[in-house]
């Protein structure tokens, strides 16, 4: 029953500038990260390196998604938005794990 008082508007979420700078610093590093990841995969002929490059790759997206969720908390006080932004991610993060459970390979990972 305390779930629901904390979920909705009586109990706010505080503002969080250290998520939003991580998140802003994720967007960044992350994909650099990546490129530098699949240039080794490609230079040492291996799947298992172009694979790690691609989920690199997928948590540029998970980085975009949390700082949206953030910033309109911050900036806009939609308090539903962080949330919201997590709920977004749950259907993109299952669907990479049941994949990778199949044991499907990327296009490029299997190269």
């Amino acid at each position: 029953m305390n779930l629901c008082w904390t979920c909705g508007p009586v109990g706010l979420p505080n503002t969080a500038f250290r998520g939003i700078v991580l998140a802003c610093v994720s967007l960044v590093v992350m994909p650099l990260l990546s490129r530098a990841k699949r240039k080794v995969g490609h230079a040492l002929g291996s799947a298992a390196m172009h694979a790690d490059a691609k989920q690199t790759e997928f948590c540029t997206y998970l980085s975009a998604i949390l700082l949206a969720g953030l910033l309109l908390n911050a900036f806009f006080r939609l308090w539903w938005a962080d949330p919201a932004a997590a709920l977004i991610m749950v259907p993109v993060i299952a669907k990479e794990g049941i994949e990778g459970l199949q044991g499907k390979a990327c296009d490029e990972c299997s190269g």
